[in-house]
């Protein structure tokens, strides 16, 4: 079983290429929603404790892999020096049963939520877009500016967050590439003139981080952070005048922005899911003047392509330990013998 811990996808990240390995997400992300309908899917189970939340995140393919992620959601860990979002996955064989890699997720989930808040970007934002609004410049932040790059070019960041320390951090880790960095005293101020606006906020709760007087004509709203149930980030009033596409309507209805919605009114609302749009089944955008709102939580789906992937490299690499994590045996059906 190989083990990819942080330190081997950092080193898989600098001999691929960090562009690269997102231009790939990307692609791995387009084959995998291409092929929806091949997968066996369930919305994430989620337990809730007293600091967050614990969610599992299942998927399986039929014809080469079964995998599942395991991640938190513990908005006061950054108090106490802990990441808000941490998260390991696994691979697995279908045709043996037998798990094939475990490795890191939590720079893995940045990667695929980034490369997936671009795919759907690229589907529904303006064609000539180049003013980015960042509101929230937690540890995803960065990650969405690089993939937003890659599919639009942007030129232009417009960011705030409550934090000054987080814009501080943001700030430094995007100087010197090839942006125009705007700080704002506001989430008002950031959306101004904006293009494409990404919302991804970690506090509990209907928090309305974006406003309807804010969003202008032609915008491209990207909501990333109402990931669980009781927590969403904009002004409700914005959803009936958006067209809104999700990735999973069972699992967006519980944990996405829709869920302020009755389910018959989320039904009429919702124009499609992801897949719809890159299978060209509908399109992403009609016209220069439309509101367009990707109301993403994350899914399985995503852990499988970016896991996929990471494996493929891994193999072509040479990257990441071998170790036995099930049983090397001569009889199959003497496992006693291990113990003699």
């Amino acid at each position: 079983m190989k083990i990819i811990t942080e330190e081997s996808l950092i080193k898989l990240l600098n001999l691929h290429g960090f562009d690269n390995f997102m231009g790939d997400v990307m692609k791995s992300l387009r084959r995998d929603f291409g092929r929806w309908h091949t997968f066996a899917k369930i919305p994430r189970p989620g337990m809730r404790v007293s600091a967050g939340v614990l969610e599992l995140m299942p998927i399986c393919d039929n014809e080469l892999y079964y995998t599942f992620k395991y991640v938190n959601l513990h908005p006061k860990n950054p108090s106490i020096g802990k990441q808000t979002i941490v998260a390991t996955g696994q691979l697995v064989s279908i045709a043996t049963g037998y798990p094939l890699m475990f490795s890191e997720m939590t720079i893995l989930t940045a990667l695929r939520t980034a490369a997936t808040s671009a795919l759907a970007a690229d589907f529904m934002a303006r064609k000539n877009a180049k003013t980015l609004a960042i509101i929230g410049t937690g540890a995803q932040s960065e990650f969405q500016v690089k993939a937003m790059q890659i599919i639009r070019g942007i030129k232009e960041v417009r960011y705030f967050d409550i934090d000054a320390k987080a814009m501080d951090k943001f700030e430094k880790n995007l100087s010197g590439k090839d942006l125009r960095l705007i700080r704002c005293k506001s989430a008002k101020e950031a959306t101004q003139s904006a293009d494409i606006i990404t919302v991804c906020t970690v506090c509990y709760g209907h928090m309305e981080a974006l406003k309807k007087d804010w969003v202008k004509a032609g915008v491209h709203i990207n909501a990333i952070g109402g990931d669980s149930k009781g927590k969403t980030e904009l002004e409700a009033s914005i959803l009936p005048m958006s067209r809104i596409v999700v990735e999973y309507f069972d699992q967006s209805k519980d944990e996405g922005e829709i869920q302020v919605l009755e389910k018959s009114q989320a039904k009429k609302l919702v124009y499609g899911e992801l897949y719809e749009l890159i299978n060209g089944f509908k399109c992403g955008r009609e016209n220069e003047r439309e509101i367009t709102l990707f109301d993403s939580v994350g899914i399985a789906l995503e852990d499988y392509s970016v896991l996929r992937l990471t494996y493929e490299l891994a193999q072509k690499y040479h990257i990441g330990e071998e170790l036995n994590m099930t049983p090397v045996v001569t009889d199959p059906k003497d496992l006693f013998a291990l113990l003699n």
